[in-house]
């Protein structure tokens, strides 16, 4: 996917097609054969992009198709750190490089909206995901901790610039 380009969004197409992303890809993450409608997954991405003046959508598109996002906000206790909250890519495109180039393009945006620093959970037992940062040179930052709705570890990453 070398023609996949990253770019802030607000455009509501663009927030359904990475809701779908998210519903498609937390669920074939997790094994399960329910896919969230829409109806269900674009709350969960709208309320990032209105939690904050300075939230945004980042999106990989691949010609006109988005293929991937993150979904940023700021941090709660510290306004200069950027929180992923929601980062996605079609199952389709997995192992082809777009969260690669996410997280590669992501540090220029936040930067440019006026974040030093960026944060993220990750499931530990998601090994993928966990590859993708470290090798995007994202750091462990504390130790693994209950995700608060499901008890899952989570284990924050931090990247600062």
């Amino acid at each position: 996917m070398s023609d996949v380009r990253v770019l802030p969004t607000i455009h509501e197409r663009h927030i359904d097609e990475a809701a779908t992303i998210w519903a498609a890809a937390t669920a074939a993450r997790d094994g399960g054969t329910e896919i969230a409608p829409l109806r269900l997954a674009r709350p969960l991405i709208q309320a990032v992009l209105d939690s904050a003046p300075r939230s945004l959508l980042l999106v990989a598109l691949d010609a006109a198709r988005v293929v991937g996002f993150a979904a940023v906000g700021p941090a709660p206790a510290d306004a200069s750190t950027a929180e992923i909250r929601y980062l996605g890519v079609a199952p389709d495109g997995w192992g082809r490089g777009v969260g690669r180039q996410l997280l590669r393009a992501a540090p220029a945006h936040l930067a440019a909206a006026g974040f030093v620093r960026a944060e993220l959970d990750v499931y530990v037992d998601n090994p993928r995901a966990v590859r993708l940062y470290e090798s995007a040179g994202w750091l462990p930052h504390g130790g693994p901790t209950p995700h608060p709705r499901n008890g899952r570890l989570e284990q924050r990453y931090r990247l600062d610039w």
